[in-house]
Parts: structure tokens; sequence; C-alpha cells
């Protein structure tokens, strides 16, 4: 009986565990989405049901579960706009039932939205999304917006930035993602003003939260075209001094606690350099940026030989080229796979021009050299001071703090060194030998016993 139960316990453990058929290829295809309820683009007076995306496998629930809190790995690929409540996402095997927390409402244009990374039980990513946007009463939205978000803080655009599009003046947010070259296209959405926000989303959670980087750009109704957004991290508390030290002998370094305004011009009398105790002013020649500084004041090696390159290094060089295009052509070969009833997939080709860095702002920066008239003293205390300094958000303040010149250990350079040309002894000479047998005394001792 005991055997019979263990039998039956076993059998109910395997046929509850998923997994791949036994034989055959392995299936490295990601999960296909073959339909969708309801249908995109349309007028459902009353609707009362939940959004489906249905796959043609079963597809992974993921790790973390779907409780509502935003962190579940399903609730994470899900947009449901316009409210900023988590949506309930449940998984049903193959299909991913999506509906709000409070319920769909009458004469609203709803967006749902399912972004790429979707998985199989084998841990096969989807590389698409899919955008259902219907009404319940409210008629078809016509608006379509595009854009591209940008980190301030690298000038580079940003991957999987959150996109937030708030319909004035109710303040109804539509929310996306952008692609891998920081870029979104965004819509079908309801005509009217609107407020563009671009969120540097960290930690995932489709969300804009405290401390994270962003920035906003007003869009008066009939326009389309959103333009760069440069998002950067805003404080209202002005900016301060962190450290400040001799940079060399003419210049002071001075490093603060965040970014500054890169379009500020700092008039000469919002600077001042004091030499202490008795706080005797310095002049400021300049306040530039380290870059700014080391291409006006610093001057660039010298190389000691200005010898053409050689032929034979340009040749290897010529050859390295040619060997990694042939190595990059051969990986994007490679990258081709074929499963079992799917067609080939071919890995999709990242443009990294795309993500280079951008030039239409200033880079940001958070420190600077102070150009001064007179020599630093060794072991004399300064102080320096700003006022009218703009942080990025253009929080002006006044910041000041003071440091001391190290003492350099003044060494002796005339002390004559050693004589090393006097002739060192020849080591060369046989010594003497030390093993020799000594002459023996016992007899000299025992005579002089017997006296």
């Amino acid at each position: 009986m005991i055997r019979r139960a263990a039998l039956g316990a076993l059998a109910l453990v395997s046929c509850a565990r998923i997994g791949e058929p036994p034989g055959g290829p392995p299936d490295q295809a990601p999960p296909l989405l073959v339909a969708t309820s309801p249908d995109s683009i349309a007028v459902l007076p009353g609707f009362d049901d939940d959004v489906e995306f249905r796959f043609d496998e079963i597809v992974s629930e993921g790790t973390s579960p779907n409780f509502g809190l935003g962190s579940g790995d399903l609730e994470k690929l899900v947009l449901v706009s316009p409210t900023e409540e988590v949506p309930v996402v449940r998984w049903k095997r193959s299909r991913i039932a999506v509906h709000p927390r409070g319920g769909w409402e009458p004469n609203r244009v709803y967006r749902v939205e399912l972004r790429p990374g979707i998985a199989d039980l084998r841990n096969n990513r989807s590389k698409n999304g899919r955008v259902i946007t219907f009404t319940t009463g409210a008629p078809l939205p016509t608006l379509t917006l595009t854009g591209r978000v940008v980190d301030w803080g690298t000038s580079r655009p940003q991957v999987e930035a959150l996109v937030e599009a708030a319909l004035l003046p109710d303040t109804l947010k539509y929310r996306t993602a952008t692609d891998s070259a920081g870029r979104f296209v965004f819509g079908p959405l309801p005509p009217g003003n609107y407020l563009v926000a671009g969120v540097l989303d960290q930690n995932r959670n489709n969300r804009r939260d405290a401390r994270e980087a962003f920035d906003t750009v007003r869009i008066a109704a009939g326009r389309d075209s959103v333009g760069e957004i440069w998002a950067f991290r805003h404080d209202t508390v002005p900016a301060r001094i962190q450290t400040a030290a001799p940079n060399d002998s003419l210049s002071i370094s001075v490093q603060f606690n965040q970014q500054l305004n890169p379009y500020q011009r700092l008039p000469p009398d919002s600077i001042r350099v004091l030499a202490l105790p008795d706080s005797t002013p310095i002049q400021v020649e300049a306040v530039l940026t380290k870059e700014a500084y080391d291409s006006n004041y610093v001057r660039p090696p010298t190389r000691p030989d200005s010898a053409p390159a050689d032929s034979a290094a340009l040749a290897r060089a010529r050859a390295d080229s040619i060997a990694r295009a042939d190595s990059i052509a051969r990986a994007r070969r490679q990258a081709e796979i074929r499963a079992p009833g799917r067609a080939r997939v071919r890995a999709p080709v990242v443009d990294t021009a795309d993500r280079a860095a951008l030039r239409t702002k200033p880079p940001l920066y958070d420190r600077l050299i102070i150009r001064i008239g007179e020599k630093l003293v060794q072991a004399r205390r300064y102080f320096v001071e700003f006022r009218g300094l703009e942080n990025v958000s253009r929080v002006p303040g006044r910041t000041g703090q003071g440091f001391q010149m190290p003492e350099q250990k003044a060494t002796d350079t005339t002390r004559a060194g050693a004589d090393t040309s006097r002739v060192r002894p020849d080591s060369t000479r046989v010594r003497p030998d030390t093993a020799r047998v000594r002459p023996d005394t016992s007899r000299a001792r025992r005579d002089s016993i017997g006296r």
C-alpha cells in the first residue's frame, strides 16, 4: 500500500512539471505572439473584460511574483495608460491577461503596451512588443508623438527610458519606453496639449521616482515632434563646494557636490580667492572647466622625433581591420538560428552610431579650475568663494571653502655622492687555503708544563 502511494505521488509530481519533451533538437526560438483581445483601434462602450496577449507556447511567469507592487517580472513588462496604478497582470500558461486595478472607465482612450522581454520555459526572450489601443466610448485617437530621450550626464541616448505624456489640463498620463537608440514613437493618442517627460527609470518600475533624472517638454496642440529630451537630476538645493585643492602653482581645482549649469557665465566679481590669515585678495584671471583649462594652459607633450609612420605598421593595421571585419561577419552568420517549425531568425544588428554622444547641448560638469595671477605659497592657507553659482536646475547659491598648500621638503642635492670610480679589490684572487693542517702546538705546551 505504501509503495503504491509513493508511486502515485511521483506520478503527480512528474505530471505537474512543465518541461521540454525528450528527443529532438532544442527549441531556441522565443515565444511568438499569435493573437490579442480586443482588437486595436476599436470603440468598445461598456468594455469590462481583460486585455489578453496569446502566444504559441507556454510563457514563463518569471521568478518575481506579480502582487500589484510593480516589482513582478510580468508587471514590469506591461504598461496600462492613462493610469499610474500598477495593473492587474495574470499569467495563464500561454496567455497574459491585463486590466486596470480600478477597472475600465467610460469615455476614455486606453493604451495597453506589452514591452519586449516575454520568455518561454527555456528562457528564450522575445525582442518584440505589442500595443493595443481602444476606447470605451471616446473618439478614436489620431495623434502620434515622436522624439528621443538623452542622458545629459553622458550626452548619450538612453535605452528603455520612461516616456510620460500628460494630457493637459487633466494630467492624464500615457506611458511608453524608448528603444535601443533612445527614440520613441508614441501613439495614437487623443489630440490636445501635452507635457512630455523623459525619465531615466533606474529601478525599471515604469514610474518616475524621487531622485531619478528627468526633464519635460511642452507640446502644443497640432504638433507631433517632441525633439530631444535631455534628462538630468533636478535639485532645489544650491551647489556646494565639496573639495578645494591646488591644481598646480597657478591654479586651484574646485569639486562640487552636484552638476552645474553649463550655460552660466560667471562674472569676475562672483569669485574670490583670499590668502589667509590677513584675507589678502588674489587676482582671478579665468574660471574654466577641466577640459578647457587643459586646452588653454597645459602644453601637450612633444614627441622627440617626427619620423614618418612605418609602412609595415600601416600594413599590419590594415590587415587587422580586415580580420576584424571578417570576424564580425562570421559572428552575424552564426547568430542566425533555425528551430523546428520556425522561420529563420536573424539577430538584430545594433547601429552604434545611434548611441554616440550628442553635441546638441554642452556636457555637464561638477568641477572648475580657477586660474590666478600669482603663485601659491607653500604651507599657506587660502579661501575660495563662489557667489551666485547655479546648479543644473538653475538654483543659485553661495558657497566657500578653505584649503592649505602642502609644504614640500627640500632635498640637498649639493652633497657629493659616493665615489664609484675607485678600483674595487680583485675578487678573482685565490684566497688562502684555510683548510691547511695547523702546526702541532701540543709538544710545546707539554714542554712548558714540564719546566
